[in-house]
């Protein structure tokens, strides 16, 4: 499938992946047959499951480019990456200010073979790539790699996309953003989108019911458990919303239905 001559030997290549199945639907070219079954599969069941993921990839988008360009953000850390897909979070940030700092994260053996595309900086600022797993936020803040790339007595953007609703409850969600939250100083961000079934509840439970068949289950969550994310931080306006809405701009090349979305999103500022 890919013609980046990975290194298969850490890489599942039998069993779908998360990244994968999204980088299939995204119309990538990073994923293996299982994850274009998967992708395949799970249109079949939500068929406005690519705009859902396009509207989030975009959502991200913008949501960086407030940060870099309204917030003046210069530093950002990214947790579950995914497979590189361009633009990349560096190359949104970097656009508006040459200088802005990215740490990358993600367990995801592939990610770490594709991340040459995350680590092409420019000259003036820099990007790094942390291999852990976001369950585990001591091994992330504690890295060489964060800790000579970004300066937490300066404002952070901690940007979790996408990912949360692959967080079991017994894994504790939120007391992970929390801890990667603690120690960045006041004038940092959050930026979250945090998947939902309010929206389309049948179709997205039979998506996720697909996610569970592949060893992939979900924690999908209502207006008030997402809300608990920005406790004690400052919600950017409009505030949590479903991605599509926040701050739009004349990019958009969908007509999106609200019941096509299955995410919540916002942006919020730690006083």
């Amino acid at each position: 499938m890919s013609d980046n001559g990975w290194s298969a030997d850490r890489i599942d290549t039998e069993s779908a992946h998360s990244a994968r199945i999204y980088d299939y639907i995204l119309g990538g070219k990073d994923y293996y047959p299982a994850d274009k079954e998967a992708g395949i599969a799970m249109s079949r069941e939500w068929p406005a499951l690519p705009i859902h993921m396009r509207a989030n990839r975009d959502f991200m988008n913008r949501a960086v480019r407030y940060l870099a360009e309204e917030a003046g953000i210069r530093q950002f850390l990214d947790i579950g990456t995914g497979i590189p897909t361009s633009p990349n979070l560096h190359e949104i940030a970097q656009a508006v200010a040459p200088d802005s700092r990215v740490v990358y994260v993600d367990n995801d053996p592939i990610v770490l073979t594709l991340s040459q595309g995350l680590l092409a900086s420019t000259p003036e600022g820099r990007t790094a790539y942390v291999e852990a797993d976001m369950c585990e936020p001591a091994t992330i803040l504690e890295a060489s790699e964060l800790r000579e790339t970004l300066d937490l007595t300066r404002p952070v953007a901690l940007t979790v996309i996408a990912i949360v609703h692959f967080v079991l409850d017994k894994d504790d969600a939120y007391g992970i953003v929390n801890r990667l939250l603690e120690p960045l100083p006041s004038g940092s961000y959050l930026a979250m989108s945090i998947g939902t079934a309010d929206f389309a509840p049948n179709e997205v439970a039979r998506v996720a019911r697909e996610y569970a068949a592949r060893d992939m289950p979900m924690r999908l969550r209502t207006e008030a458990e997402a809300e608990r994310f920005f406790d004690g931080l400052e919600l950017v306006e409009p505030g949590l919303t479903q991605v599509h809405k926040w701050r739009p701009d004349a990019t958009a090349t969908e007509d999106i239905k609200d019941e096509d979305i299955a995410m919540y999103g916002a942006v919020a500022h730690k006083p």
